[in-house]
């Protein structure tokens, strides 16, 4: 049966964090705060890669996968609204394509790519040492540990 409460033990599987690096100050938060949470967790040691931005996640995550065998993926990125509608193409783009990507891997994908009005709340929400969940990256770490336990036990393989 399954529980109500969250598998959060990290130990053993294998987790990439795929990040881009537009707004690199922000981005590299969300990253140490993925990182921090998947040590707490267990979880091996990370490989990061990084891509110009947000754009180009889903393909590289795609690549990723097809090349090596890992148990989750948290894509990390930052996307602030200006101007003009080039946020909500990238912002659709990126989303349509980490779903794709998972659904047809059948690999967690943990979405850490904040879409934000603007840069105070990207700030928040990339915080360091802060509350729980004020930082995306972190909580995008507990997404995929949490979903590779699931995946994997509904597969049958543990």
């Amino acid at each position: 049966m399954f529980s109500t409460d969250p598998d959060l033990d990290g130990r053993g599987l294998r987790v990439a964090i795929v990040a881009s690096r537009f707004n690199p100050d922000l981005t590299q938060r969300l990253v140490a705060g993925c990182e921090q949470r998947l040590q707490e967790l267990g979880a091996e040691v990370p490989q990061v890669v990084w891509v110009p931005g947000a754009f180009e996640l889903p393909l590289a995550v795609k690549a990723l996968l097809g090349a090596q065998r890992y148990d989750a993926v948290v894509a990390v990125g930052v996307v602030i609204r200006g101007g003009t509608p080039h946020f909500d193409y990238v912002c659709r783009v990126v989303a349509d394509g980490l779903r794709e990507v998972t659904l047809s891997s059948g690999v967690p994908i943990a979405f850490s790519v904040l879409t934000t009005d603007n840069r105070e709340q990207a700030l928040e929400r990339s915080a360091l040492g802060g509350e729980p969940g004020s930082n995306k990256g972190s909580e995008g770490a507990s997404v995929a540990v949490e979903m590779a336990r699931l995946v994997s036990r509904l597969a049958g393989r543990s």
